[in-house]
Formats: structure tokens, sequence, C-alpha cells
């Protein structure tokens, strides 16, 4: 019996990147194909990319040189949202065989079959990003506690920094009974949380088929999908990954607070405190829109985790619009942030502004605010000191230990116990460990 051929992969960026991965990963494994670890030394090696990431090339560059030196005649094709953008660019890279576009890689078998190490630059099947109309569903799987489960694709809001249109194309949603269906399959796997993810998962409900002139039928929206789930037995945990401020509506915060299985825990793009950048960025919403929908979820969940997604440099930016920002955030009522530092992206409208804001300047905005966000983190890790709160334990990095998170997104650390893996516990802690997460150091602090 011959050996099976072997692949490997490797994933940047985000959530839905791992849940596309994972199912490009099942594509494999249903042609007879045997997944082996990256550094294991594979025949083919799969690498998922991205683009909203700084140095994306040169991520992308040292992957394929990791790839071939441990395995120097293994075939290296690279899909993702880089892969739509710079298909070119990608094959001029040496050891890269094969490119595939955002309509093209859950075909990927169609063209590995046959694939050949030839020397020069790889092949490219990269198709017009307005030809990605169709949803193909996907969720991860390996993680037997977690799976991030696909939802949604693409984008139509065109944020003047965003480069997701372009690489993914329109907005497009699985359909209510394909998601549920996959819950139920995930729920068979033994997966405890399923994390939901798309591009704007806010805006589901969007139909694949556009007829010319008429804008595509909305057959469910987003309240429609998480009542349908939260009736799905065996998954006792729900999270929504990130969804638009403007999409959280009144009517998703109320029946997040009442529900058993979706968890207390959203994180919601600001990207800006300022108005004015606000305008600039083509965002749908004001900061007084966003203040609200922090003060509905804080009234009707206190102990709900909020983190925030913001933008540092954005062309124009002066330093008053930076610190009316850092004041918003700092008043605000909420958990944590996910700082970016703006880069300029070829094709976007942002990328032509005038009044570019200096490197130097963007990297010292962007360190006051992780300070604030670690500020932030820890006084609402504080505040929870000494309560009891669900934990699902999963395994750690870090030898002889283990982490869970709480329903409300706090992460617990305490010694590792093989039998409390993928299960939940009630936990009470009292102290934050030097790295500033909540620790468990005695058995006493844990119940079933």
């Amino acid at each position: 019996m011959a050996t099976p051929k072997s692949v490997a992969f490797h994933t940047l960026g985000c959530k839905l990147n791992y849940s596309e991965t994972s199912s490009i990963g099942r594509l494999f494994e249903d042609a007879g194909y045997l997944e082996v670890d990256f550094e294991a030394g594979a025949d083919i090696y799969v690498i998922n990319t991205c683009s909203v990431t700084d140095f994306a090339d040169r991520k992308c560059r040292q992957i394929v040189r990791r790839a071939l030196r441990k395995s120097p005649n293994a075939n290296v094709v690279v899909v993702g949202c880089y892969a739509q953008l710079k298909p070119q660019e990608i094959a001029e890279i040496p050891g890269v065989d094969l490119v595939l576009g955002a309509s093209e890689k859950f075909r990927i078998l169609e063209f590995v079959d046959n694939l050949s190490k030839a020397p020069g630059k790889g092949l490219v099947q990269a198709g017009e990003v307005k030809e990605a109309n169709t949803f193909t569903h996907a969720f991860s799987f390996g993680d037997r506690t977690r799976s991030f489960l696909k939802v949604q694709d693409g984008c139509g809001y065109r944020c003047t920094f965003c480069t997701i249109p372009l690489a993914r194309g329109k907005s497009r949603s699985d359909t209510v009974e394909s998601v549920v269906e996959n819950a139920w399959k995930i729920a068979d796997m033994g997966v405890k949380e399923i994390v939901l993810t798309g591009v704007n998962i806010g805006d589901f409900g969007n139909g694949t088929e556009v007829i010319e002139g008429m804008k595509p039928k909305k057959e469910a929206l987003f309240i429609d999908l998480i009542r349908a789930l939260d009736e799905v037995e065996g998954i006792e945990r729900f999270r929504i990954s990130s969804i638009e401020p403007n999409l959280c509506n009144e009517e998703i915060i109320e029946f997040v607070a009442q529900s058993q299985r979706f968890m207390p825990h959203f994180h919601m793009p600001l990207q800006s405190g300022n108005n004015k950048q606000l305008t600039v960025m083509r965002r749908r919403y004001r900061r007084e829109l966003y203040a609200e929908r922090v003060a509905l979820i804080k009234q009707r969940m206190p102990h709900c985790c909020i983190g925030v997604d913001v933008i540092v440099g954005f062309p124009g930016e002066t330093e008053e619009d930076f610190l009316e920002t850092y004041r918003f955030l700092n008043e605000l009522d909420v958990s944590y942030l996910h700082v970016f530092t703006y880069s300029e992206r070829p094709n976007t409208p942002a990328a032509e502004m005038p009044d570019p804001v200096p490197m130097h300047e963007r990297r010292r905005r962007n360190e006051m605010l992780t300070i604030l966000s670690e500020k932030k983190r820890r006084f609402f890790y504080q505040k929870h000191l000494g309560e009891t709160r669900p934990v699902l334990f999963e395994n750690s990095s870090v030898p002889g230990r283990m982490s869970g998170f709480t329903d409300n997104y706090i992460r617990i650390e305490m010694p590792f116990d093989e039998a409390m893996i993928n299960s939940i516990f009630s936990v009470r802690s009292e102290r934050l460990n030097a790295e500033g997460l909540m620790e468990i150091t005695e058995s006493e602090q844990v119940t079933a």
C-alpha cells in the first residue's frame, strides 16, 4: 500500500482564516492525504495569508522559507486575503508553486493533484474578487475545547482603510439551517464552545445571488441566527467574535443578557473616539452611539466583558484628535483594547489621504493606548476577584499548567489536571499573578 501524501498548514490572521484552514484540511483528509505538523516536513504546504496584519509580504516569505527548510522538495501553496490582493507578487517568491484566490481556495484539490515542483514563477489561479459571490461554510476542529464557526464572509462597508472588500468580496452569508447543522456536528465532536466568525457577522443574512439593480433580500437576520443556535444542545457556550456597534442593537443585547448559552462578552470595533476621524474612515456610527451601546450592555450585564478595536495614526489624526480618543476610551466602561497602528494599504482611499502621521508618532500613540488597555484589563479582573464564575479549562503552553476563560472572558491559570480539560467548573479566584492573570492555587476554590 502506497504511503499517503502529507500536507501541513500555517495560518496567519483572524479566527475566520483559522476556520477556513481547518475546513481545507478536511478536504485533504477526505481525499486521502495525511495532515502533519508544520515542523515535521510535508509533501505539500498550504499557507493561509492575511492582509490586515502589517508586513504581509515579509511574513509570507518567512513561512515559505521555513517550509522549504523542512522539506526542500515540497509544493508550496499560498491562499487567503493576501493571495487575492497580490497574487503575482506572491508567485514571484522563490519556492511558491501555486497561488489561489478567494474563489479558488476551496477548489484547492483540483490544482494540487498534478502540481509539480517547477523552477521559476509559481502558477496563479486568482480571478476577480467580484467572482467571490458564493458562500462556503467552514469551521475549525482540532482544539476539542473551542471551534470557530464561519457564518458570514465579505463586506460591503468600504471603510477607507480596509482591504477586506478587495480581498473577500461582497457581504454574503450561510443560511440559518446550515449554520445550525454545523453547530450540531461540532457538538457531536465533543466541543464545548463555538465562536461565531465572519468579516461582518452583524450583517448576517445577505444573499449570495444579486439580481441586477437590486439589493439581495435578507431571509434572516443575525438575531434569528443566534436564537436558533441557542437551541443547539451539547454546545454549552457561544461567543460573538466581533460585531459592528451600529449592528449590535438593543434586541441582540437583550437576547444575550437572558441567554444561558451566549456568553456575556462583546467585541465591538470603535477605530476612533473622534467623530471627525470616524467620518473620514467612513464608519457607520458616531462615538455617541458607541457610548450608548456600551452603557446598555453594562446596564443589562454589569459583569459583561467588552473589547474594543482602535486604530492610531490614521491620516489627519492630530494630537488633539488622538487625545480625544484616549479620553473617550479612558472614561468608557470597557475591559480591554486591541490597538492597531495604521499602515497604508494599496488601493484604499486612506493611502492617498493628506497629512500622514509620522511613524514614530503612530508608535507612541499605540504605546499609550496599549498601557491604557492593560490598566482597563487589570481593573476589570480585580473587580471580579472573589466571585465564583464558570470556567472552561483547556491546555496551556506552559508545562504543568492549564488555563481557561470564565463566561465573561477572564482568563484563569491553575496547575494542570487532565480530568478538568474541556470541562466547565465553578471557580473562585482571589489573586492575580505576576502577569496580571487570575490564578487558582487551591483545589478548594474549584467545584464541579
